[in-house]
């Protein structure tokens, strides 16, 4: 199979889908491997590495689009890769859909096969989304430290504190792998952590592992209310696979925070948990609204782009092998975990968050399988 890498072009995304040692990997099994020029030196690796490795290099995003057969990207294609996509062409990448309904359409027209990172799933967990929610989750509580300082717009505090000074009061909400990370940062800075979830096995366990700085409550409306009057940082880690995140803290409830704390919502990519989210960049990664500072960068690991990339590549790499192995439908047919990655194929939505959360037609995927 002909496989392309280009360079990512979405704000400070300085990731890449393919190391060269993941280039070497795919040489091996006998494929033809063509990396965008430069795509990998935001991670570290330069063009020579990739071509030591088996990798041809081409000078443009768009001559890497017209001859891979396998597009493999970190983020979802912006409007002006929109027309570079093919008929029939496969793209292995994140898309976050159900966030973006321009995106989901554009893909449609494009007739392409759209497998999505963040809906591959194994065990009732996601791979491929992992390994980025363990670099967010970590991220949140670095970002939130620093957005917290009063030359940054926040109310000055310390998270971990000073002896005879209490520490900041962290909030997060959800307890899956970002609020697990985010809250195991948290309490290793010395702040007072609450975790919440809707989950009370889940909760059992972050009780029996977590350090003593870190409560867990059970999350409802009220619960969460109550909470953030109090918080200095909160933390929205909330994720339902495929579908739009829900809103967890809505725009009513921001006058009863305190001026100068700091929300930072790791669901953007999937719409956000927070009613006042919308999604920023790291050129300008803050906005305040009625005294709260708001952190919801679309892609924080892209700030870590090394660390980032080594953790993705070493999930997404064998995946990528079985689609070149066998072709996408047939390593589909073999593995429920990339079948469940399909979203949209050939201008069907195949995925069913996606198809309610833009009330667009859903054709299951047996059927483009078959």
């Amino acid at each position: 199979m002909i496989i392309g890498v280009p360079k990512e072009i979405k704000n400070n995304e300085n990731r890449v889908a393919v190391t060269p040692a993941g280039v070497r990997e795919f040489v091996k099994h006998g494929h033809n491997v063509y990396v965008q020029a430069n795509a990998g030196n935001g991670s570290g690796f330069s063009d020579e590495e990739y071509i030591q490795n088996g990798a041809k290099l081409l000078p443009t995003i768009e001559e890497v689009y017209a001859i891979a057969e396998m597009i493999v990207k970190v983020k979802e294609p912006i409007e002006q890769e929109y027309a570079l996509i093919r008929d029939n062409q496969l793209l292995f990448t994140y898309f976050h859909f159900a966030s973006y309904e321009p995106l989901t359409h554009a893909m449609i027209k494009t007739n392409a096969v759209c497998l999505a990172y963040e809906t591959v799933e194994k065990d009732r967990a996601l791979p491929l989304l992992v390994p980025m929610s363990e670099v967010a989750g970590r991220m949140s509580i670095q970002e939130g430290a620093k957005y917290l300082e009063k030359p940054m717009g926040g109310l000055g505090i310390l998270l971990g504190g000073v002896p005879g000074v209490k520490p900041a009061n962290v909030i997060v909400l959800g307890g899956g792998v970002v609020g697990t990370q985010a809250a195991k940062m948290a309490a290793g800075m010395g702040a007072s952590v609450t975790i919440m979830d809707v989950s009370l096995p889940r909760l059992r366990q972050l009780d029996d592992f977590m350090p003593a700085n870190v409560q867990t409550q059970y999350s409802n409306e009220y619960n969460i209310r109550e909470a953030i009057k109090t918080a200095d940082l909160v933390i929205g880690g909330v994720l339902i696979p495929g579908a739009k995140a829900p809103k967890l803290i809505t725009k009513d409830m921001l006058p009863t925070m305190k001026a100068g704390s700091v929300i930072v919502d790791v669901a953007i990519d999937q719409g956000g948990c927070f009613e006042t989210s919308k999604p920023t960049t790291h050129a300008e990664p803050t906005y305040v609204v009625d005294g709260v500072v708001h952190y919801c960068v679309a892609n924080m690991p892209g700030a870590v782009p090394y660390t980032s990339t080594l953790a993705l590549t070493n999930a997404t790499l064998p995946y990528a092998l079985q689609l070149a192995n066998k072709g996408w439908t047939q390593a589909c047919k073999d593995s429920a975990d990339l079948t469940l990655g399909l979203n949209v194929v050939n201008g069907k939505v195949v995925y069913k968050g996606v198809s309610d959360a833009f009330n667009l037609p859903y054709t299951p995927v047996t059927e483009v399988l078959a």
